[in-house]
């Protein structure tokens, strides 16, 4: 891997790129950064899957990211497409899955093999029934009425000590927290590949009026894929 902003450097250590201090509790709630990746053409999957995107470079910081969470943040529809587990190896963070439905595999290592066991944030509004399952497998987080209420869920993670919180999808978990503006850092992998296709982009949200400032912390060359890490520009305050 070699970097090229914010300094040159031709054999750069993707760690020493992305552990920032600067990552804390912002606006009473956890820190959010997403990790995502698409293809040049904006695939943010093909087949329903990030496999064909991802190569050596961006499973390296896939990981690392993980390392650097204290929780791992996912819509219930990537964590059914892209069969999810727990994350594996010594003080790893639990993985916490955003769900309406609760329509989950309750049988699948994610709930069966966690080392810590992993959350499930739906609403009041949930079947009762579900959620009686999902509480004998899960910590289950009651946030909002009808719907998911994200704002409340981070608060509810910083609650429990949660200070960085890593988002890994899919477009749609991720539009909803950019839409309410929660997501404070997105580490984007740039695959050079073309995929063509109709299904969900990068990012499915509402138009944002104004659209949300991002500032280039870093930027990562390995085999044509580009590695580009970006922090929100806080929006100025009024007076």
């Amino acid at each position: 891997m070699r970097q090229l902003l914010p300094t040159p450097v031709d054999e750069v250590d993707p760690g020493t790129t992305y552990r920032d201090p600067a990552r804390a509790p912002r606006d009473g709630r956890p820190w959010v950064v997403a990790n995502m990746v698409a293809s040049v053409d904006g695939r943010a999957a093909v087949g329903g899957r990030t496999a064909a995107l991802s190569g050596p470079a961006d499973r390296a910081v896939f990981q690392l990211l993980r390392t650097l969470a204290d929780v791992v943040l996912v819509g219930a529809g990537t964590v059914r497409a892209e069969r999810y587990g727990p994350v594996r190896g010594g003080d790893r963070p639990p993985v916490a899955v955003v769900s309406r439905s609760l329509e989950l595999d309750w049988a699948s290592p994610l709930f069966t093999e966690a080392a810590q066991r992993s959350r499930v944030i739906t609403c009041a509004a949930a079947d009762p029934e579900r959620r009686r399952r999902a509480e004998s497998c899960a910590e289950v987080i009651v946030a909002g009425d009808e719907q998911v209420d994200l704002a409340r869920a981070l608060a509810e993670l910083g609650a429990r000590g949660r200070r960085v919180v890593l988002c890994e999808g899919g477009p749609h978990l991720l539009g909803e927290l950019v839409a309410a503006g929660l997501l404070d850092e997105l580490c984007f992998t740039l695959a050079p590949v073309l995929a063509g296709g109709l299904e969900p982009r990068l990012i499915v949200a509402p138009s944002l009026d104004p659209p949300q400032s991002l500032r280039l912390a870093s930027l990562i060359e390995d085999e044509g894929a580009l590695l580009a890490r970006y922090v929100r520009v806080a929006p100025p305050t009024a007076g």
